[in-house]
């Protein structure tokens, strides 16, 4: 905006300038010319008073520019010239002016006794020109400036206007990476106000109608666990224990299930948190490298030794975490080591999980996919922890499994 503003004030302004610049360029080279016109008819003038005295050739002298007296009997006084077709017209007794080569000549007709008198003054171009140049250049000079000014003034004008549009902007971004606690500063002209202002009124609108859905969370997961609670109940009552386990396994399916629902629908209305990423991370490693050592399995762990804050909350990290050493327990072989490393990255820092297995498809990484019957939803739970904080997850397979989860800092 500030680049098109500023080539259309260039522009206007360059039209008027040419509108007004051109005609006082040519004003200036007419009164030049005048002037050294009224200057040579003036040297004119001062050589006809001597005509038909004796006073004629010392009256030539004195002036200070080429002039030419052609006497009635063909001789010439002055600087000599050819009798031209001007100066036989200026014999009949008219005072005419003729373009010649380099220049003018002023011809001026005097009466003596003798006959007419032709006086000749000659003025060359330089001095028609005298001035003309510097002038035009000042006028060009005070052109550009003008114009110059003008697009500075219009680029700070522009700033007024783009500030608190590229406010907007960046608030915007905000609000979409999940920090519903961005606002605008109402700023520049009437209009970008009233923008900014609704874009604050829907930032509270959001926040909000997030409240209302974590609140419809809590009540959900309270109604749902009430009829869980009471189906578990008269499972207990069959009298038949085969039938009683067959019915109570599956109700414990449909009750991990229903806390699965229930908590990614908490997970997706909570407000982004943050965390210690190097505590988090340590935390659930020492959790299962308990499992670890009953299965013979070596574990390489690689955290720095400084805070690594990272835009997720530590129970979000923690559930990425373990669905993460969960497919490494689930999907390889019991002996297989693993490795986990957490290391500072430039958008905040990387967490890479990597074992000497067998490796999986990249396609794993799609919710649903699962390489041993299972739902499929450690990879997606991972990556959308990783997509929350504004990172990315990415998977391999080179000697063994690998993902890495970059997380962003708050």
């Amino acid at each position: 905006m500030r680049r098109w503003l500023a080539l259309l004030v260039a522009a206007t302004t360059s039209l008027v300038l040419i509108a007004l610049l051109v005609p006082m360029a040519l004003l200036i080279r007419a009164v030049a010319e005048n002037g050294a016109m009224n200057r040579a008819t003036t040297a004119a003038e001062s050589v006809a008073f001597a005509v038909g005295t004796s006073d004629l050739p010392l009256a030539v002298e004195r002036v200070s520019r080429p002039v030419t007296v052609f006497l009635p009997d063909g001789r010439t006084v002055g600087a000599p010239a050819e009798r031209s077709e001007a100066v036989r017209l200026a014999a009949t007794g008219r005072s005419v002016t003729a373009e010649v080569d380099d220049g003018r000549e002023v011809l001026a007709s005097v009466q003596s006794p003798q006959g007419t008198v032709v006086i000749r003054v000659f003025v060359g171009d330089d001095e028609l020109r005298r001035g003309v140049r510097a002038a035009w250049a000042a006028l060009l000079v005070l052109g550009l400036a003008l114009v110059v000014l003008g697009i500075v003034l219009a680029d700070r004008l522009a700033l007024a206007v783009t500030r608190p549009v590229d406010g907007l902007a960046r608030v915007s971004h905000r609000l979409a990476g999940g920090d519903l606690e961005a606002r605008a500063e109402p700023g520049g002209p009437p209009e970008v106000r009233s923008v900014a202002l609704a874009l604050n009124h829907l930032a509270g609108r959001i926040g909000d109608l997030l409240a209302a859905e974590r609140e419809s969370v809590a009540d959900l997961s309270h109604r749902l666990r009430t009829p869980l609670t009471g189906l578990r109940l008269d499972v207990e009552s069959l009298r038949d224990p085969e039938e009683a386990a067959r019915v109570g396994a599956r109700v414990d399916a449909l009750e991990r299930a229903v806390s699965a629902v229930i908590t990614d629908a908490r997970q997706r209305s909570a407000e982004r948190g943050a965390c210690d990423a190097t505590a988090v991370v340590g935390e659930r490693v020492r959790f299962w490298s308990v499992l670890a050592d009953d299965q013979g399995r070596t574990v390489t762990v690689a955290l720095p030794e400084e805070e690594l804050t990272v835009a997720v909350g530590a129970e979000a990290l923690g559930a990425c975490v373990d669905a993460l050493l969960g497919n490494v327990f689930a999907h390889t072989p019991e002996g297989v080591s693993f490795s986990v490393r957490l290391a500072p990255h430039p958008s905040g820092a990387v967490l890479v999980v990597s074992d000497t297995g067998a490796g999986f498809d990249p396609a794993l990484l799609e919710r649903g996919n699962s390489a041993g019957g299972s739902t499929g939803l450690g990879l997606d739970i991972a990556r959308r922890t990783a997509e929350s904080s504004g990172g990315r997850l990415t998977v391999s397979s080179s000697g063994g499994a690998i993902v890495e989860v970059v997380l962003t800092r708050p």
